[in-house]
């Protein structure tokens, strides 16, 4: 079993995460803001990830800390849960519609992080969450779990549509490039012999 288990406590937040890769989408998110719950629930449902998010935060000064920690706790439970990721597919990309938006998303399991944030955000707020830390939340993740993800924006103006097209599509792709490949015989998906 490809799963994984994140206990992360700082003076700014305490979280409890469990990632299963090879799951049915199930999620149960208590991350103390309401968007950024739906997100993750949004991503554990296209990438089929099992998924539990406890978090405790400082959110009466801002978002920020829970955001950004709780990407750092995913990445980490990645990098766990893919161990020395012999056998994966290693890339992964989605090109997701939703409504008038279109988002591209890819990514490479690489073990090298990078983040390429092609997403233009017209509102500064969905509701009360400050649009910005969806960046943040993904940097976060690349700095965990070493991979080149890249998102661009093709169509759309709805920033809560770009948003949720986004982890839906990071969903799928991270799906995509986490899976078995059998042609691989559990080898590492690299001509260096390592990622």
């Amino acid at each position: 079993m490809r799963t994984a288990q994140i206990a992360r406590d700082t003076n700014e937040t305490r979280i409890r995460l469990t990632l299963e890769l090879d799951g049915t989408g199930a999620s149960r998110i208590d991350s103390g803001c309401g968007f950024l719950n739906h997100m993750l629930t949004l991503l554990a449902a296209h990438g089929r990830f099992d998924l539990e998010v406890s978090c405790k935060g400082d959110t009466d000064v801002d978002d920020h800390h829970t955001v950004e920690d709780i990407g750092i706790a995913l990445g980490q439970a990645f990098t766990k849960a893919l161990g020395d990721r012999r056998g994966i597919t290693r890339y992964g990309q989605s090109l997701l519609p939703m409504d008038e938006t279109l988002v591209l998303c890819g990514v490479d399991l690489s073990g090298r992080d990078y983040l390429g944030w092609g997403l233009t955000l017209p509102a500064q707020k969905v509701g009360t969450f400050d649009t910005e830390l969806a960046k943040e939340f993904w940097l976060g993740f690349v700095r965990q779990c070493p991979c080149a993800l890249h998102f661009r924006q093709l169509a759309g103006e709805n920033t809560h549509h770009i948003l949720e097209a986004a982890f839906k599509g990071a969903g799928r792709a991270l799906r995509m490039a986490v899976s078995l490949d059998p042609a691989l015989n559990g080898q590492i998906p690299s001509t260096k012999g390592t990622l």
